[in-house]
């Protein structure tokens, strides 16, 4: 743990001594509360940095873990979200959720994160047990215990959220603000040419989310590529912190990099959870967005789980749910080091 510089300034991986000015984290204010969040994942590599975050950044409170199947079965996203609320010391309560979609089997994406969804890195099984609440009766008491007072981020399907809704009325408006990681605005799909996983895996629930009033924010996962991704460079930078939180960060994904080398242009880490986490914790990192008429579809075979984006208006529906179109990789990254130090 020497004194050596990351890479080149603006990287987001500037020397640790001192710091580097971070503009771009005002929600650093101490003067400023953390915003409380409730997390909903299907915890696997990417899900487990953003939790990481959530668990150490100063302006986080993380007062409850959720999760749902996707990305791996329900049995290891609660395995994994248990291991790295450990690593963190986040004495968090974690509950266990839906099993499978609304109206479709679970497909999950272990071709991505690995057959234990943390890049084949065999993590010692955690020493907690989840708490025995369901997790949509937990989303629902907490929520309707304090409306308006808790952030939901959703990092993975929408089956909880959409569940919760279903069966409490009230529940969407007793939400502060929703960011979801999902979709592709721009029609840059991640498991098709036109779908990202996690509203593909339950599109159902997703336009019953989308639908619901709930004030809504969409992290596409285009907006996560580019600038955005860790070059090899910086994820061996980042790993050089010599944390365990960066060395954690930074194994986990290693497989993902191999895995999704073909469906990106440039090949990298790609971290849409851990960016979907920053914007919710500081707003300005998503530098262009718009509000948006935005549907899922749910029918079709060739299209399903596309979120369809009116960007011009043209059906002429009121719009309903705030869409990312650009963010600060920079940024982004520079959060995502402080997380790991």
């Amino acid at each position: 743990m020497g004194d050596s510089t990351f890479g080149v300034r603006g990287s987001g991986f500037e020397g640790r001594n001192p710091d580097p000015p971070i503009p771009e984290l005002r929600t650093l204010n101490p003067e400023r509360p953390p915003k409380r969040l409730i997390i909903d994942t299907d915890t696997a590599s990417d899900d487990a940095v953003a939790l990481v975050m959530a668990f150490r950044l100063p302006m986080a409170r993380v007062e409850a873990v959720t999760t749902v199947a996707g990305n791996v079965t329900l049995p290891l996203a609660t395995r994994n979200a248990l291991i790295t609320a450990e690593l963190c010391d986040a004495d968090v309560p974690v509950y266990m959720g839906s099993t499978k979609p609304l109206m479709r089997p679970h497909e999950d994406a272990t071709a991505i994160h690995g057959a234990d969804g943390l890049g084949n890195t065999h993590a010692p099984d955690p020493q907690r047990l989840p708490e025995k609440q369901h997790a949509v009766d937990a989303l629902i008491e907490r929520f309707l215990r304090e409306p308006g007072a808790l952030t939901l981020v959703t990092l993975g399907p929408l089956t909880n959220i959409a569940m919760a809704i279903l069966r409490e009325p009230r529940f969407a408006a007793a939400v502060k603000e929703c960011y979801v990681m999902g979709g592709a605005a721009n029609v840059i799909g991640n498991v098709t040419p036109s779908a990202e996983y996690n509203i593909w895996c339950d599109p159902e629930a997703a336009r019953i989310v989308f639908h619901s009033g709930m004030p809504t924010t969409m992290i596409p996962f285009e907006v996560c590529l580019g600038d955005a991704m860790l070059t090899e460079m910086e994820a061996d930078a980042l790993e050089s912190v010599g944390t365990p939180y960066a060395r954690f960060c930074v194994a986990i994904n290693r497989f993902l990099v191999g895995s999704t080398a073909a469906l990106i242009e440039t090949p990298g880490m790609n971290l849409p959870d851990p960016m979907t986490v920053a914007i919710a914790l500081d707003p300005t990192i998503m530098t262009r967005s718009g509000f948006f008429f935005v549907d899922v579809e749910t029918s079709s075979e060739l299209t399903r789980g596309e979120t369809v984006v009116d960007r011009f208006g043209t059906l002429g529906k009121p719009p309903n749910v705030t869409v990312a179109l650009a963010s600060d990789g920079a940024a982004f990254k520079r959060m995502l080091t402080r997380a790991c130090r």
